[in-house]
């Protein structure tokens, strides 16, 4: 055995054994319980990140420690691979989306296996890979046979110079195009949408299911599905037979509606407005056209309207009130009209009174005079006023009698409503799946038959970034036959949101090679749901709510038997980076690199100003990144592994430290040179079945490593206090007086086996040194002999007057008289109170004796 610690050497020994062993493929056998260990599928960029290393670092601790336990266990990789960036690089660089995107796996896979992660490479998936996207296809084709998949108008952002839709990364913060630089408009496009609100109840409800995620991701689920309770009430147009409709969840406030408010957008817009202000109405239509939603419904900006010149009936009073226009109000929320009580809404009241629009109290306090003039909106509960028959009463009754007297008078009725909206799927790229629909003048939209998936993407294809989506420019791609009548058609030339493809990923990694189906029923259900899920916290609503979403269909679709897909979920914190910012600078300008800056005179390389120190989230445009393979060259995989994992529990943000990280680099040195004398030494075989007390106390903390370490990897694997019993055995070891006895053999063995989750390739290397030759990683984990842990001896402090005059070894648990008896007879004692009057003897069980002499 080598003398000093190489991580190099040892770790790519071990990683090509491992790979030629199979050690990571994943068990077929079915007579031992399961457990899918899954990290987030990464996006192929071209580099990992430390972050990207965290995660992944978590999950394969978790992975290894429960092939130990007995576990058959499924660790899988693959690549999200679809999306923007890779049609980028080709407009940029005249790089082929596939081309760039498989150079970035290739790039990224090896990565991976330098880090020596027990990931089942046998599974790998890529979503842009056409036997992955034929199956997305065949989804998509079963939500469209369940009436979950349809068509309807809907905004993009539209670039008028280069005649494109732009993603909304693609539009900078003044609105404008990241290419042309025209100011962007919002443009109609018949697009696809699938139909999570059938399933909103389903989804919210189900929340209460999931006790193994954290609160904080289950309460933004929550929000963002928005459960509202109110009431549908229909204000009649003057001058019409329409009506505008809206939801409230203040039907007690109906009889202070003094205006109605349409989107912008809205087709009743044009329809309402009169004659003399048509101009105006469409100018101010334009202008909030060019804003994006997140401007529109900014809580910090003021609220635009102007009035359409047409006017509803409040059905309530009877009372006409105008209808107006306003950029807050979007079409595709709601109803795409709200009513206006700036008496109790604090929006409305803001509203109206820039707008000098009308404020009648219709709630009080109780007991207050309703004539009161109002400073602004009395927004709680209270009794009603000025609210014709139901005056007087209270205002959370009131809710349920308004809504019972609307419907009986045909004008509302009891709705409950969701923020929740339908799922717009459409992208006009290339670089996506190809939805499965042709379009016939005769037929309408029809599925493309199974037997013709994958509808593969053509490969001759111009990138230009300019006009129409690149596949709706290839005609002898987009004119086809109708499967169903033969009659010239046009395929579909949306591609799905890559969220569809990251939505069922971890189903396909049950059975990721069957060309026949999807996935094999008896495999998917017996592999899950996934028993622990680690990814970011900026995935927990879109991407867990989508994989919901899907598991939830196809269990109606009788494809699964289960109702949620992730049992348990981890979100773990950031990797930041020490960098440097100067407040008096904005944009990325501020954030100077920590290698330009003298740490002990912290200034602007370029101004000579004052600098604030800190740590900030890992990025390109702060200089604070760390290079995985900077700290693995330097360090070896195991030291940055133990580093990650020490440093803070895995939920809480992790502060880059050398120091720290060469802290762990010195402790497996120390472990390695522990081992490395146990094997240059004789061994004990002294055992004549009773133990000394050095070997009792070696032992018993042997066993407390292994029960605290079982613990702390066990409910919130808190590595890092997992990791600090390590140390505690190794330094136990280490000062053991007994290193020919077989504990110190059992020693060494549990310290091994203990660290083989966390620094899986010195683990190894070391049990194959101590003369094992099957893997480490195939041993069961340790049980706890809970008779070492029992102490059968205690140091007893004896005191005289208070003063520590020195200890004893006693048997544990003796009463208070047999303590006192044992110290007035040791040599301690008897040094200080021979010959002298005891006043007072005080006996603190297991802890002290002390001696009040005279």
């Amino acid at each position: 055995m080598e003398s000093r610690y190489n991580p190099a050497s040892i770790e790519s020994k071990w990683q090509q054994t491992w790979a030629q062993d199979g050690l990571d493929r994943t068990p077929q056998d079915s007579d031992k319980p399961k457990f899918y260990a899954l990290s987030m599928f990464p996006y192929p960029s071209g580099n990992l990140h430390m972050g990207h290393v965290r995660n992944y670092t978590i999950t394969d601790a978790i992975a290894r420690l429960k092939r130990m336990q007995g576990y058959r266990v499924l660790h899988p990789m693959g690549w999200d691979a679809f999306g923007l960036p890779a049609e980028n690089a080709a407009i940029d660089r005249g790089v082929h989306p596939a081309t760039w995107t498989n150079q970035n796996i290739a790039h990224m896979k090896r990565q991976l296996q330098q880090l020596g992660f027990s990931l089942d490479w046998e599974r790998e998936v890529a979503t842009c890979a056409p036997d992955y996207y034929k199956w997305t296809q065949w989804i998509f084709l079963q939500f469209f046979d369940a009436g979950l998949a349809y068509q309807k108008e809907s905004a993009v952002n539209w670039d008028p110079i280069d005649q494109t839709v732009l993603a909304n990364e693609q539009v900078d913060s003044e609105g404008r195009s990241w290419r042309s630089g025209a100011k962007v408009e919002r443009k109609l496009l018949k697009q696809w949408f699938f139909k999570i609100t059938d399933y909103a109840e389903q989804l919210l409800n189900d929340l209460d299911k999931l006790s193994g995620w954290p609160d904080r991701v289950k309460v933004m689920q929550a929000n963002w599905i928005g459960k509202s309770i109110g009431a549908y009430l229909e204000f009649p147009i003057v001058g019409s037979e329409e009506k505008i409709g809206v939801f409230t969840t203040r039907p007690d406030t109906a009889y202070g509606v003094t205006y109605v408010v349409l989107a912008p957008e809205h087709p009743l817009t044009q329809r309402v407005t009169s004659a003399d202000r048509k101009d105006a109405v469409a100018a101010f239509v334009k202008e909030v056209g060019e804003e994006s939603e997140i401007d529109r419904t900014a809580e910090d900006k003021p609220k635009r309207g102007i009035p359409t010149g047409g006017t509803a009936i409040n059905p309530f009073t009877g009372e006409e009130i105008p209808i107006w226009i306003a950029d807050y109000v979007l079409y595709e929320y709601g109803t795409g009209a709200v009513m206006g009580v700036p008496a109790h809404d604090t929006r409305d009241f803001r509203f109206a009174t820039d707008n000098q629009l009308p404020i009648k109290t219709v709630i009080v306090p109780e007991g207050e005079d309703a004539a009161k003039p109002l400073e602004a909106a009395y927004t709680e509960a209270g009794v009603m006023v000025n609210s014709g028959q139901f005056d007087g009463t209270p205002s959370v009754e009131g809710k349920q009698k308004v809504i019972e007297y609307a419907e009986s008078q045909g004008f509302g009725k009891a709705r409950i409503q969701y923020r929740l909206r339908d799922w717009l799927i459409s992208r006009q790229r290339y670089w996506g799946a190809p939805i499965p629909i042709i379009h016939c003048p005769d037929c309408g939209a029809v599925p493309v038959p199974e037997d013709q998936l994958p509808v593969r993407l053509p490969e001759d294809v111009d990138f230009s970034g300019k006009g129409a989506s690149p596949l709706a420019k290839l005609e002898n791609w987009v004119n086809v036959p109708c499967p169903s009548c033969g009659t010239p058609a046009k395929r579909e030339t949306d591609t799905m949101d890559t969220f569809i493809d990251s939505s069922w990923y971890f189903l396909r990694y049950t059975d990721a090679n069957n060309d026949r189906q999807v996935f094999d029923e008896t495999k998917v259900n017996d592999w899950m749901p996934v028993d622990q899920y680690v990814g970011g916290i900026e995935h927990a609503i879109l991407h867990l709510l989508y994989s919901r979403f899907f598991t939830k269909v196809l269990r109606d679709r009788r494809l699964l038997n289960f109702d949620e897909p992730f049992s348990r979920l981890l979100t773990q914190g950031m990797v930041q980076g020490l960098t440097y910012m100067n407040p008096n600078k904005g944009g990325k300008d501020k954030w100077i690199p920590s290698h330009l800056v003298d740490a002990n005179d912290p200034k602007d390389p370029q101004t000579g100003e004052p600098l604030q120190r800190l740590y900030a989230t890992m990025s390109k445009s702060k200089g604070n990144g760390v290079a995985p393979e900077d700290v693995v060259s330097k360090y070896g995989v195991d030291t940055a592994r133990m580093f990650i994992l020490f440093k803070a529990p895995p939920e809480k943000d992790l502060e880059w430290d050398d120091a720290d990280v060469e802290g762990q680099f010195r402790f497996l040195n120390r472990v390695w040179r522990l081992v490395h004398e146990f094997v240059s030494s004789p061994k004990g075989t002294k055992n004549n079945g009773q133990l000394t007390k050095p070997e009792k106390d070696l032992r018993r903390a042997i066993h407390t490593a292994i029960l605290e370490v079982t613990e702390d990897m066990e409910g919130d694997y808190q590595f890092n206090t997992a990791i600090s019993e390590l140390m505690k055995l190794s330094n136990a070891l280490t000062d053991a007086p007994c290193k020919d006895s077989p504990v110190y053999v059992e020693g060494i063995e549990t310290l091994i086996k203990l660290m083989a989750p966390f620094a899986p390739h010195i683990a190894e290397e070391l049990w194959n040194e101590i003369g094992h030759s099957d893997s480490v990683h195939h041993q069961a984990w340790l049980e706890v002999d809970e008779s070492a842990l029992v102490v059968d001896e205690i140091t007893l402090a004896i005191q005289v007057m208070g003063k520590m005059r020195g200890t004893i070894q006693v048997p544990a648990n003796l009463d208070k008289t047999e303590l006192e008896k044992l110290a007035r007879e040791s040599e301690v004692a008897q040094k200080h109170i021979a010959g002298k009057e005891i006043k007072k003897v005080i006996v603190v069980p297991n802890k002290l004796v002390n001696f009040v002499v005279v």
